[in-house]
């Protein structure tokens, strides 16, 4: 056997494997030896099958599959063996052209292309400076928290007068014989026009409001609210409508009492409005802590995106991208093959990173991500719900189950080790902001 490869350039080389039949055929002997042992055929018993019958019947199919597997082990261990770091997966040179009998006597010669990962310098190092936010909590923004958690706990009631951000559940009907009629809940904070909100306020039960409905609404809005499509709505002919009130529904925001805290934390944990406020506070700042970790995480990327160069071989990945996904159409692999090279580049970057440092991810890391996640989902959806550390373990081995979503949660691992790794070798300043303006960085 002989296994050798050539470089073409840089990012482009060849391999090739070169089998005689003392190669192959004792791993093709044992193959056919031990589906004759297993092979269940009509007028011979169980396991008694005659080898040469095997070799007659299956023979060249048998030595094709342990060839293929020879040749496949082969290169891998050779890869692994001269270090190459290759794209992909070796693919058959599409000019490979040569013909097999395929009668165990064969001396066969396979070479196969593969792509090369470019050379480059990691950019990160304790003269690059990057910037860590320290987003402080603005009275506006606290008080916007504030106002949702109360109106999330609030509850419906049905006053006699209409206000700015009632909700009127109302008949709709158009100004024209048989126009469309729908009645239906129309939300005053929708409204645009100013001249129509302040005619929506006031309004008690079956009053009536004459209004533009173009005017007063989006077409998206609409449309839900006649119940049409938005083409239907853009396409409207007559947009004069007639409201007239069946009802008027208003939320009332929680009070700020021992009932409310209970609802949002552990019971007894707050008991006072002070309590409360810290509480909000510190549950904003660790939000604006996530904030500024993704920003710096962002201008790390990009720094690092725009410091390397690196040209890669896209004949070869395209070859490769269609092999593996034969469903994608050329069209859909051209659209999105910019964007694979983007994340393909910053996975090398990592992974330079990850073998110069000798990191690793272990799997305990990545369960600790998986329960992270967990816990975020299930107060998304009820603050007040504390999962026990059994329950988020169980939830934890459940999604790990799942090859995609464990694949995932690694990767991420892997990023954030990356990250945390960059920050102890980078030079980091910090600056104090204001919300607002954070917001405003990249506008």
């Amino acid at each position: 056997m002989n296994i050798s490869h050539q470089k073409i350039d840089d990012i482009n080389a060849s391999i090739k494997v070169d089998l005689a039949p003392e190669d192959y055929n004792p791993q093709v002997d044992k193959a056919i030896k031990d589906q004759a042992k297993k092979a269940k055929l009509p007028g011979f018993r169980p396991g008694m099958v005659p080898v040469g019958h095997i070799k007659r019947t299956y023979g060249k199919s048998i030595l094709f599959d342990e060839v293929n597997r020879l040749v496949s082990d082969q290169i891998s261990n050779y890869i692994s063996e001269q270090k190459l770091e290759v794209l992909g997966q070796p693919l058959p040179k599409e000019d490979e052209s040569t013909q097999y009998n395929w009668d165990f006597n064969d001396a066969f010669s396979f070479e196969y292309e593969i792509g090369l990962a470019p050379a480059f310098d990691v950019p990160f190092s304790a003269d690059t400076e990057f910037v860590a936010y320290d987003i402080e909590a603005d009275k506006a923004t606290l008080e916007e928290r504030v106002k949702n958690l109360r109106r999330s706990y609030g509850k419906m009631i049905n006053p006699e007068v209409s206000e700015e951000g009632d909700v009127l559940y109302a008949t709709l009907k158009q100004n024209k014989e048989e126009g469309i009629e729908k009645t239906t809940s129309v939300r005053t904070d929708l409204v645009e026009a100013a001249a129509i909100k302040k005619s929506f306020i006031g309004l008690k039960k079956d009053d009536t409001v004459k209004f533009d409905i173009k005017k007063a609404f989006k077409v998206a809005d609409i449309a839900r609210l006649l119940g049409i499509t938005e083409d239907e709505a853009t396409a409207l002919d007559v947009t004069d409508f007639e409201l007239t009130v069946k009802n008027i529904n208003r939320l009332e925001e929680a009070e700020l009492n021992e009932e409310f805290f209970n609802k949002l934390f552990p019971a007894g944990e707050v008991t006072t409005e002070e309590q409360f406020l810290a509480k909000v506070k510190e549950e904003v700042e660790n939000l604006f802590k996530q904030n500024s970790d993704q920003r710096l995480r962002n201008d790390i990327y990009t720094f690092g995106m725009d410091k390397v160069e690196a040209s890669f071989p896209e004949p070869f990945l395209k070859r490769w991208l269609k092999a593996t996904n034969p469903e994608i159409s050329n069209e859909e692999l051209e659209e999105g093959f910019a964007d694979f090279l983007k994340n393909l580049k910053w996975t090398l970057i990592e992974n330079r990173i990850v073998t110069a440092n000798n990191l690793e991810v272990k799997y305990d890391e990545v369960v600790s991500l998986a329960k992270e996640r967990i816990y975020s989902q299930i107060k998304m959806y009820n603050i007040n719900e504390e999962p026990t550390d059994e329950q988020l373990n169980q939830f934890a081995m459940q999604l790990l189950q799942d090859r995609e979503q464990a694949n995932r949660l690694f990767e991420e691992s892997k990023a954030l080790k990356v990250f945390d790794y960059l920050k102890g070798v980078i030079k980091i300043k910090s600056k104090k902001i204001d919300y607002d303006k954070f917001e405003k960085l990249d506008k």
